[in-house]
């Protein structure tokens, strides 16, 4: 199974926009950030205009258009980033109901929510603790 991408991207989006403040440019093109993340515009659109929808970046057009974060890098947690994006459960039960006669089959979905249910606590715990400029900071750091 392939990895979702989409917080990736987003917190990317983000961290861009958060350096080109602090340089002092207040605005990126789409292009632009589509530079940075090495991928096509199109796709940067859909994320910037998730991120817009969640009050996470701004959209200026005409003269001087393009993309701004809406709040300070220190006030954009991630976990607000991955619900913006569509937050998933990080797993997933089976697609089909198991074999309810065999004993694992009968009781692999309570046994398994439960452990996926705490993991997904702890994993939204740590994202609501991590901010774009926490993000920001260690990435320049490496």
């Amino acid at each position: 199974m392939a990895a979702n991408s989409r917080l990736t991207i987003a917190t990317h989006v983000l961290a861009w926009l958060a350096l080109a403040q602090r340089r002092g440019q207040e605005v990126l093109t789409s292009d632009q950030v589509a530079a940075s993340v090495n991928t096509n515009a199109v796709i940067i659109r859909r994320s910037l205009g998730d991120l817009r929808r969640a009050g996470l970046v701004e959209v200026r057009h005409g003269a001087g258009a393009g993309w701004s974060l809406a709040r300070s890098p220190e006030g954009i947690t991630l976990l607000e980033v991955y619900e913006a994006v569509g937050a998933q459960p990080p797993f997933g039960l089976h697609h089909t109901e198991p074999n309810l006669e065999c004993p694992v089959g009968r009781g692999i979905r309570p046994a398994l929510s439960d452990v996926y249910s705490r993991v997904e606590q702890v994993m939204r715990q740590e994202l609501a603790d991590t901010s774009i400029a926490d993000v920001l900071r260690e990435t320049l750091l490496k």
